[in-house]
């Protein structure tokens, strides 16, 4: 009896990347190879936007914190002193420059919803959606550092869950902001009349909530998107709730495919039967970062060689921010699998769990774990292997694509394009182009042209305002 094969998946890929130097491999900046240091040149970013470009890459996604790693030995030094995520530029700014140099790739910006108006966001969204004709993401984030809170006018955090409550309301203005106030058609430019734009196609949102007012309209006219993509990385209980709801792209990670499958399950439920939204319509992006080599020995050769520059006090500055975890408190030889710490042991054992057997799990080990790569899994060796692991994510995670990590800039990239991407290219896991040449982010994330807006089942679209629709058939949402 045949037994039936699932379609293979058309895998997103986008670069994953920060404003600062190493990102997500502290110390590699020390290789005399790496040039991620150059993160204050605009020339660094156009070069890095045309060669993924080249590749075919969908998108550039950039990180960013708010705030220094401080965690680690009560001080911020350590991440000062290793080039932890440390010094960090504002990523939107450099969007339009990339955007200028190419035609195709999007680029996904984080930005945080706890310490900034919506209206301000909104206008700064649209303005760069209107400047890349369309090519926007928005990595939605409620961030995760005390140090931003104390810099952005707080003693300490907003609490986790009523940071997603005030995520919840803002986005909320956000759709009334970019999608209600403005029908699409608004805008005229009817010389012979004297209008520019017909007041009646622009109102007030009027907006009242336990965390926001704003009376609108928003500032902006609508952009070719008229919301940026959606892009969200929490998996907690609420973070997965609020991505079932908002996301049209998820960023997870994990030591293995097993690891984030249960996540992916339990959003995609979510997302069918409490937002009636095909779950099929979220695309689950895992972090990855590649080490290739034209032969295992050489893959293995780059990967010694790595070690030597890593920096294992920068990742613990690192994992500390990430955790709240200091392990600096324990001994050098101590195995943390024992400590008294039940948040430490477990966070520990998941770790360990993809160790060889008898790995003593000391501070170092950790350290040594996450200077290469960061929470996500280190993929050694040739095309194949490593386009092996990738499958094996994709059937056993069942994610869509991957967010490529690097440890040297731009090499790890280029590696990617000129080594992985034409063994997933032969497997018939990557396009050979963009499905939309000159589309926007959106259109070429769902491979379908005219999908400038959120899909019709996605919560944005009941705001949209469309062209031709009187305001009285389409008030604005609640």
């Amino acid at each position: 009896m045949a037994t039936e094969t699932k379609p293979k998946k058309n895998l997103i890929i986008n670069a994953f990347v920060m404003m600062c130097s190493g990102h997500m491999s502290p110390g590699l900046w020390q290789h005399p190879d790496d040039e991620s240091w150059r993160f204050n040149e605009v020339e660094h970013w156009v070069e890095l936007a045309k060669m993924l470009e080249a590749a075919k890459f969908h998108g550039i996604f950039i990180a960013d914190v708010l705030g220094g790693y401080d965690v680690y030995k009560s001080s911020l030094d350590t991440a000062v002193a290793t080039g932890a995520q440390w010094p960090v530029n504002e990523p939107l700014a450099v969007v339009p420059a990339m955007a200028a140099a190419t035609k195709n790739i999007g680029f996904g910006v984080t930005v945080s919803t706890t310490y900034e108006q919506p209206y301000h966001l909104a206008r700064r969204l649209a303005t760069v959606d209107h400047l890349t004709k369309g090519r926007l993401g928005w990595n939605i984030v409620t961030s995760y550092l005390d140090s931003a809170a104390r810099n952005l006018g707080m003693t300490e955090q907003v609490p986790h869950d009523e940071r997603y409550a005030q995520a919840e309301e803002y986005l909320k203005v956000i759709y009334k902001l970019l999608l209600s106030s403005w029908r699409d058609d608004a805008v005229t430019l009817d010389r012979p009349r004297h209008l520019y734009t017909d007041p009646s196609l622009v109102r007030r949102i009027d907006h009242s909530g336990k965390y926001f007012t704003v009376p609108g309209p928003a500032i902006t006219q609508p952009s070719p998107q008229r919301a940026p993509l959606l892009l969200q990385a929490g998996t907690s209980t609420q973070g997965k709730q609020f991505a079932a709801q908002h996301a049209e792209a998820i960023f997870v990670w994990g030591h293995s495919p097993a690891v984030v499958a249960s996540k992916v399950s339990e959003i995609r439920t979510l997302a069918s039967s409490q937002f009636n939204r095909n779950p099929t319509h979220i695309k689950v992006l895992a972090l990855v970062t590649p080490v290739l080599g034209a032969t295992e020995a050489e893959a293995q050769a780059k990967l010694a060689t790595l070690k030597k520059y890593a920096s294992t006090e920068g990742a613990l500055a690192l994992f500390a921010g990430w955790t709240g975890m200091d392990l600096s408190k324990y001994g050098d030889d101590e195995e943390l699998r024992h400590v008294e710490s039940n948040a430490v042991r477990s966070t520990v054992e998941a770790y360990a769990r993809f160790s060889p057997a008898g790995t003593k799990w000391t501070k170092h080990t950790v350290g040594e774990h996450v200077s290469l790569g960061g929470n996500g899994p280190l993929l050694v060796g040739t095309a194949e292997q490593v386009a092996d692991a990738l499958e094996a994510w994709v059937d056993e995670g069942d994610v869509d694509g991957f967010n490529f990590g690097y440890t040297l800039f731009p090499n790890s990239f280029k590696d990617v394009a000129e080594l992985l991407l034409p063994e997933l290219r032969r497997r018939g896991l990557f396009w050979d182009d963009y499905a939309v040449p000159g589309g926007t982010y959106r259109e070429n994330f769902y491979g379908q042209e005219g999908q400038k807006y959120p899909l019709d089942d996605h919560v944005a679209s009941k705001y949209q305002w469309k062209a031709g629709v009187p305001a009285e058939d389409h008030p604005v949402p609640s």
